[in-house]
């Protein structure tokens, strides 16, 4: 007869078998995509004006490519940092924008682009930019 606990056991004794759980009990981390050079930024947010007047979200999905691997690391450091200026230029940008007016893309990447490189103190990381998105 089965019980709780026994129906319970047989999921983590599965998860703890399988080769992704090994891969990752070894020390590797799982990343999204984009190379070893590629640090992903959790999503970025402002709010914005809709066209009926009512507030709305811009969200923005980011990245940094970083192939010198002592700014890699500074740019690994200073992800607060850089999530910082990011954030507080898109709110910046956001409040500006029109009612229903499109975010420019790439005067976005340019200004983005221009915080990255204040942040970690030197050129050499490039800022990539995914979806915009307006909610």
């Amino acid at each position: 007869m089965f019980t709780r606990r026994s129906i319970l056991a047989v999921p983590a004794a599965l998860a703890v078998s399988a080769p992704a759980g090994a891969a990752l009990a070894e020390g590797a981390q799982k990343k999204k995509g984009g190379g070893l050079n590629y640090i992903q930024l959790d999503t970025l947010t402002a709010t914005i004006i809709r066209p009926n007047g009512r507030r709305g979200t811009m969200t923005v999905d980011a990245g940094v490519n970083v192939p010198d691997s002592g700014l890699h690391d500074r740019a690994l450091q200073s992800l607060p940092r850089l999530r910082a200026a990011y954030v507080q230029w898109l709110v910046s940008y956001a409040a500006g924008l029109g009612p229903g007016q499109p975010p420019d893309a790439d005067y976005m990447s340019l200004n983005l682009q221009r915080e990255t490189d204040r942040a970690l103190g030197r050129p050499g990381a490039k800022l990539l930019l995914g979806a915009i998105l307006i909610n």
